[in-house]
């Protein structure tokens, strides 16, 4: 083929792939860019720039998958080194002999690029063989891929395929024609085998298939370009952006804080949180934009595993859908006025995902209600019923218990969590449409400052009968100087008899080690944390404002706290407000105490335990090691890990406020964690939350009522494990023998 028809068939089809791929990009960029601000996204550039190194050159996410992952690893760094043969083959219009300048002709290179396309390539049977097992049509919901477009994906894959292959087609062919940019070594293994099949052919006809390849490579590459951004694998651009602009260091993290809500509050018509889903930010747009459908998060979640709508991913793509669906409004300079169509999309095709979604059944999938782009989008509500036609089923929006194992085992850090509570907040307080037993709780916030509505006289009753005095500071009271804690005992602690316990054995532990602590007592009132995360800003931030004016004035610096809901609030989310404190967890104090041996176990606790990590100390705060050290260091325990620990824990089912509410819906969370823990057959199931000593223990009482669990099973936490072998064990009664004097 003549060198200008050749320059000709490949600038054309580049050209136009570029064209309509641009037009996309564009639109993309305008849509998101429709959203609402979000600030602090460029901060610590430092950390964000390692943060890209790690999470996309590194690929640690994925990682944490390994099959999968390395699956992944190959591929996203096949398809970079083998940028080095897109510069080839448009070099290769141009120029038979092209090789890139300085390096290109490199044996290494050859070997390199081989090396990498066989690498993809192998990647790809990876992908088929997981996608085929974990099949959806065969699966269904148990299938981390159910709900996701498969159809594309194999598409995708088959494209890529087709890269690969047309690739080493015309670099076989290079090697018989002398074309090769690295010439005829055999360091580029792949090329040298693939030219045997064609070495009987003549010199003319490898340069045809030479020729006919390469082009077809670079149309197929243009077309797999096109079908990137007009498909789920936008995340193969958007994921290295969504990455660098996530919450640092970690996208689960505190959630947002409104800034003047009181004002806000006073207006005619408040908005507060998401009510369409104009509403959400930038970051939450382009999150949204970004889901690779990969399904881990739902693998992971708590809510789905039990039987419930809520699947984050689902989630995250019909919130995706219904935006791209009403985006022909959204960026209409005009809008539709009120009665008429509105505009159509600008992209030039529809963006009605309907046909996708008919394999979902609501509420799982609320999208699939109304799929038609443009004005139907303007008028569904973005919460609401099937009736209603809500995009995202109320059953979805209550079912999250704020867990974060959403946000953990996301690979381009999508932050789930806060796009439901922004949803959460408004129905709360603009619509006031949350489940009836929630707004029990929250008038027990507002009466009492607890979620059980006991009077705050109770909150020192915990105190009664130990063996030395709590000191409790007074109103007004500064703390003294020879305190070095104030021990924040959080409503559970206080109030609830399981959480009692727990308090009382961490206060002895604490007296023992002699390290002074103060309390607040009945000034003490709850973090907020139960409305925040219900999705009752105002109510949090009244709370809050009130502790932190409350702490700042007795002068509080170093805060320990047993609940790690409380430990949140004090140590990440109150800064936000002006409330700046050292603040620990009291596994991390206790861990420290026994490592200077201020506390010494020395009584056997002869029980086999496993530990249940709390989201809100473990996943959300990272705090994993020091209360397995501590349950290591008390001699006699046997640990045992159950399969789901760590940042993979499962969920109590009492966090999102999910404590106050009624689980309705599908088994209970607490009783799928417990009968996990009994399949160890333990003595002991601890923990380090009185959250999850509460929902642990009902669960474990069902299970020995039902005669499902044996009956000497014990939920305790992991100070009151230590406490244990801190006591003095009983006098062995003496036996006949050792009654004999000694002589």
């Amino acid at each position: 083929m003549e060198d200008a028809v050749r320059i000709a068939i490949g600038g054309a089809i580049t050209l136009i792939a570029l064209a309509v791929a641009g037009r996309r990009v564009f639109w993309l960029f305008r849509l998101i860019g429709s959203g609402q601000p979000a600030e602090g996204r460029l901060d610590d550039l430092p950390t964000r720039v390692w943060t890209e190194i790690s999470e996309v050159g590194g690929q640690r996410k994925l990682l944490k998958w390994s099959v999968p992952g390395a699956a992944h690893f190959f591929t996203f760094w096949g398809f970079t080194i083998l940028l080095l043969t897109v510069i080839e083959a448009y070099g290769g219009l141009f120029d038979d002999d092209f090789h890139i300048p300085g390096f290109g002709h490199w044996a290494a290179i050859g070997f390199l690029e081989d090396f990498f396309a066989v690498a993809v390539l192998a990647g790809l049977v990876a992908f088929t063989i997981i996608r085929l097992k974990n099949a959806p049509a065969r699966l269904e919901r148990k299938s981390r891929f159910y709900g996701s477009h498969t159809g594309p994906a194999w598409v995708i894959l088959g494209l890529i395929t087709a890269v690969i292959v047309t690739l080493l087609l015309y670099r076989g062919a290079q090697y018989n024609t002398g074309n090769l940019p690295q010439g005829q070594t055999k360091w580029a293994f792949a090329s040298y085998a693939v030219s045997r099949i064609f070495s009987g052919l003549s010199h003319d006809v490898n340069e045809g298939i030479e020729t006919a390849f390469l082009l077809l490579n670079i149309a197929v590459i243009m077309g797999f370009s096109v079908l990137v951004v007009y498909s789920k694998h936008l995340h193969i651009g958007l994921a290295p952006i969504n990455v660098v602009l996530k919450r640092q260091p970690v996208a689960l993290g505190p959630l947002a804080t409104t800034p003047d809500i009181e004002k806000l509050m006073e207006e005619d018509e408040p908005v507060v949180g998401v009510g369409k889903v104009e509403d959400f930010s930038w970051k939450a747009m382009l999150d949204f934009a970004t889901c690779t459908e990969c399904g881990r998060c739902q693998s992971q979640c708590p809510a789905w595993n039990t039987g419930k709508p809520l699947s984050p991913k689902l989630l995250i793509m019909d919130l995706r859908d219904h935006l791209f669906a009403k985006a022909p409004y959204l960026l209409s300079t005009e809008g539709a006025a009120e009665g008429e169509e509105a505009p159509k999309a600008v992209t030039g095709i529809a963006e009605d995902a309907s046909a996708s979604h008919t394999v979902h059944h609501v509420p799982e999938s609320g999208f699939g209600r109304v799929p038609q782009p443009g004005q139907p989008q303007v008028d569904r509500p973005l919460v609401g019923t099937e009736e209603e036609g809500g995009v995202i089923d109320p059953d979805v929006l209550w079912s999250c218990t704020n867990c974060g194992a959403c946000v953990e085992q996301c690979p381009v850090d999508i932050e789930h969590v806060d796009h439901i509570v922004d949803m959460r907040r408004y129905q709360v307080m603009i619509e006031s449409a949350f489940p009836s037993e929630a707004g029990v709780m929250l008038r027990n916030l507002e009466n009492n400052g607890n979620p059980w509505g006991v009077s705050p006289r109770t909150r020192t009753e915990w105190t009664e009968g130990l063996p030395f005095e709590v000191r409790v500071l007074g109103d007004g009271e500064q703390i003294p100087d020879d305190v070095e804690y104030l021990y924040w005992v959080g409503c559970a602690g206080a109030i609830e008899d399981r959480a009692k316990k727990v308090a009382r054995a961490f206060a002895e532990l604490l007296h023992t080690a002699g390290v002074e602590f103060a309390i607040l007592g009945t000034n003490e009132s709850c973090t907020g944390d139960p409305a925040r995360r219900l999705g009752n800003e105002y109510l949090y931030q009244e709370m809050a404002k009130a502790n932190i004016e409350l702490l700042n004035a007795t002068g509080v610096k170093k805060i320990v706290a047993t609940c790690p809901h409380c430990f949140n609030s004090l140590a990440r989310e109150y800064s936000a407000l002006g409330g700046q404190y050292e603040v620990v967890h009291h596994t991390q104090l206790l861990g420290k105490l026994v490592e200077e041996r201020k506390l010494v176990p020395v009584t056997r606790v002869e029980s086999s335990v496993t530990y249940h990590d709390p989201c809100f100390l473990g996943r959300h705060n990272k705090v994993y090691t020091p209360p397995r050290e501590i349950l290591a260091a008390i001699p006699g325990i046997r640990g045992q890990e159950m399969h789901r620990c760590k940042d993979r824990g499962f969920c109590c089912g009492a966090g999102g406020a999910r404590m106050w509410m009624e689980e309705k819906i599908g088994k209970r969370v607490n009783v799928d964690r417990m009968e996990e823990a009994l399949g160890l057959d333990p003595d002991v199931v601890s923990t380090a939350c009185p959250f999850c000593i509460v929902m642990l223990t009902d669960a474990v009482t069902e299970k020995k009522l039902s005669g499902e669990a044996k009956d000497g099973v014990e939920v305790l936490d992991v100070s009151q494990l230590l406490a244990r072998s801190l006591a003095p064990s009983a006098p062995a009664a003496p036996t006949e023998a050792s009654a004999e004097p000694v002589g």
